[in-house]
């Protein structure tokens, strides 16, 4: 049994994880300030979905042969370096004027030159997932972190599923508060100069991100 205070220091840990400014943050702000409030939720809802996995997957034991394993480790690292650097790109692409000032692209799969089509829970749970799965230092934080907090003796799954389950609350909390925030700025963005600075901001952000994973920083 997880005690009350086991619970609240991993609370504390997992919420200043959430809180700290990153790129999940950044793209959950990015969508719904451009009023793509769907999707916005799609890429929170993906987010946390990949979340659970890395949480069951560390409560199997398989998330840490993922991180021990060099191979298995670089591979992940370096597609994941490859995603973001693209996802970066595009967005930095669309703010330089290439892409049509009135529907500026919406990274991620599935999504057609960021028209309305693409303002979709869909697009967003996969790009939030595909996103969050594609990094291994969520897979390593989880392999150091979680297996601390699950106590010997009791079901390693059930145990890790809760303390995943902590986690994603916050998460969610948090995505409420950043998709509320950004509502009061949308239209503020609407014009085409702020959405091309928004994509510059988030564009830097994304791929900096992404440079940083390959020179594993």
């Amino acid at each position: 049994m997880i005690t009350p205070d086991a619970m609240g220091t991993f609370a504390l840990i997992v919420g200043l994880l959430t809180v700290t400014p990153g790129l999940d943050t950044a793209l959950i702000l990015r969508t719904a300030a451009l009023g793509h409030r769907r999707r916005a939720w799609g890429v929170a809802l993906g987010i946390q979905s990949g979340t659970l996995v890395w949480g069951v997957l560390t409560s199997l034991g398989v998330a840490e042969l993922l991180t021990a394993s060099y191979f298995a480790y670089e591979a992940l690292r370096w597609a994941g370096a490859a995603y973001l650097v693209w996802m970066g790109g595009r967005l930095l692409w669309a703010a330089t004027g290439h892409a049509s000032s009135e529907s500026p692209p919406t990274a991620g799969a599935g999504d057609k030159g960021g028209t309305g089509a693409g303002d979709t829970l869909l697009g967003g749970w996969r790009q939030g997932c595909v996103t969050n799965l594609l990094n291994p230092k969520m897979g390593a934080f989880y392999v150091a972190v979680l297996p601390q907090f699950i106590p010997a003796g009791g079901s390693h799954l059930a145990s890790g599923v809760l303390l995943t389950g902590v986690h994603i609350l916050l998460a969610v909390i948090w995505a409420c508060a950043l998709i509320a925030f950004a509502r009061v700025l949308r239209d503020r963005l609407q014009r085409p100069s702020a959405r091309r600075c928004l994509d510059r901001i988030t564009g830097t952000v994304i791929a900096a991100f992404g440079i940083r994973l390959a020179l594993g920083q």
